[in-house]
């Protein structure tokens, strides 16, 4: 049985915003998949239950100014992001956490304006620290881009990671797969979201 110590783990969801998930979400090809696939159900169940067994939550979010400052221009994707009819802005719906996902108050919020991981140059590190986090529990989008990212910077902070692979989504569905079975599966434990329920009850 998988064992992950409240007291020492952390559940961290991903871009799981308005913006990006929800229904007015500026990729809606992701957002699809992450409803349709069920994962984002399965972040949900897994939040309420990190909630009652008091393992610390934490939702990293993406945002930008209205104005671009400090925003990254050096590649494609962010260029492109730029451009799209749904902008997430900060203090707009679309950075608010998307539902069926329920936050508490002891819940934290890590924004960032900047880059391509929730990890590199934001607050998250420090405060998994400050809170005795040694297991992370990694989920929520994209297998392509933001997840791949967060997985390999904890590791290399020395961070045990653990990924529920049906918690998280990419598209197409087929590369998320593929990322699970020949990147992530060296580097974190690859289980199920069904298996953390059992671990937390």
């Amino acid at each position: 049985m998988l064992e992950l110590d409240p007291a020492t783990t952390a559940l961290l969801t991903i871009e799981c915003q308005n913006g990006v998930v929800g229904d007015d979400s500026a990729l809606p090809q992701l957002a699809e998949e992450a409803r349709t696939s069920g994962m984002l159900a399965r972040v949900a169940a897994l939040v309420a239950a990190a909630h009652r067994a008091e393992v610390q939550v934490l939702h990293a979010v993406a945002e930008r100014r209205p104005d671009g400052r400090g925003a990254n221009s050096n590649a494609r994707l962010f260029r492109a992001a730029a451009r799209l009819p749904v902008r997430q802005l900060s203090g707009t719906h679309a950075v608010r956490v998307a539902p069926p996902i329920e936050t508490a108050e002891e819940d934290l919020i890590v924004r960032r304006l900047h880059g391509l991981s929730p990890m590199a140059g934001t607050d998250l590190d420090p405060l998994l620290r400050n809170l005795g986090c040694r297991t992370l529990v990694v989920t929520g989008v994209s297998a392509n881009v933001a997840v791949p990212n967060t997985v390999f910077d904890a590791v290399n902070l020395g961070y045990r990671v653990v990924v529920p692979g049906d918690a998280i989504a990419g598209v197409p569905a087929s590369y998320t797969a593929e990322v699970l079975r020949n990147s992530l599966s060296l580097v974190a434990t690859i289980t199920t979201t069904e298996e953390i329920l059992k671990a937390w009850v």
